[in-house]
């Protein structure tokens, strides 16, 4: 494990969390616009 911790730091593990977090949000916003526009 320490060798993978190696060949990537921290702050990518870091970045890589965030992206994955905004994606998600993103996605959730715009499944949800989706339901919205199809209820009415």
């Amino acid at each position: 494990m320490s060798n993978m911790e190696e060949k990537f730091p921290r702050a990518v593990w870091v970045r890589l969390f965030i992206y994955i977090a905004v994606g998600h949000v993103f996605a959730a916003f715009v499944y949800l616009l989706f339901e919205m526009g199809a209820r009415q």
